[in-house]
């Protein structure tokens, strides 16, 4: 097997993106992906994205999680899948439109920063010592002291299995300190830590309003990896126009032979 890939990081979650336009990899397994994926013994990457032709937007994409399974949104890599988009020439920098396994998003572009719009979220849940909400992928997010100091490893893993079960959910422990929201992400498919999550981030922003810590409708985030920014607005119990915005960019590109 051999294709040209190009390495995306969004935030310092990174992406191994193909262009799929015309489909070539139709036979990759699930171990096939998650040993790209692998940090070792591949190219080393939190997800694997093909890019592919689709009949009524510009453009479709695939995303799998480095565990080499197909997955729900990833938004960090929703913004990657955009700026590769655009570096394909498949799009502009204004009204980009791109089918996801959530449904469609809009995108624009500028500069190196990616503007996507998210889901709607009218649905949130109380659950042990957090909440949980599906912001095109299903999370948890907890009010924690002392984020820095916290250990989201441990805990982030415990409360993915044994409150979520199988399927699991992402786990997102927050800190406000009246001026910027800190995010921390364990992420299920990558079963680890991640330097940002972009499905996090939204629903730990949305977490903040709902639970009345800021009342605030534009807020900055701080990950790991970097700075985000989640807008929305808020009307009868509905989060609309729902705004993820940070950069995305090219690492490297190369060629993967096995």
């Amino acid at each position: 097997m051999k294709f040209q890939f190009e390495k995306y990081q969004g935030t310092g979650n990174d992406f191994v993106m193909i262009d799929h336009r015309k489909p070539f990899l139709v036979d990759l397994t699930t171990e096939q992906i998650a040993h790209i994926c692998h940090r070792r013994f591949g190219i080393g990457a939190d997800g694997f994205i093909l890019i592919e032709e689709d009949d009524e937007v510009d453009f479709k994409m695939v995303y799998f999680n480095s565990d080499g399974r197909e997955s729900t949104m990833c938004g960090n890599g929703g913004r990657c899948s955009v700026m590769f988009a655009h570096t394909l020439g498949i799009v502009g920098t204004e009204d980009i439109v791109f089918r996801a396994i959530d449904g469609l998003h809009h995108a624009s572009i500028e500069g190196d920063i990616v503007h996507l719009g998210m889901n709607d979220v009218s649905s949130i849940s109380e659950k042990i010592r957090g909440i949980w909400m599906d912001t095109g992928s299903p999370h948890h997010v907890e009010v924690v002291d002392d984020v820095d100091d916290y250990p989201v490893h441990k805990k982030g893993r415990i409360i993915r299995n044994e409150i979520y079960g199988v399927e699991g959910s992402n786990v997102n422990f927050i800190e406000w300190n009246d001026q910027k929201l800190k995010v921390r992400t364990y992420e299920r498919g990558v079963e680890a830590e991640t330097y940002s999550c972009g499905t996090g981030v939204t629903a730990s922003a949305i977490a903040l309003h709902h639970l009345g810590i800021a009342q605030k409708d534009s807020i900055e985030v701080s990950t790991p990896g970097g700075e985000l920014r989640v807008s929305f607005e808020f009307n009868n119990g509905v989060y609309s126009k729902v705004i993820l915005a940070g950069p995305a960019q090219k690492v490297f590109e190369g060629s993967w032979t096995s």
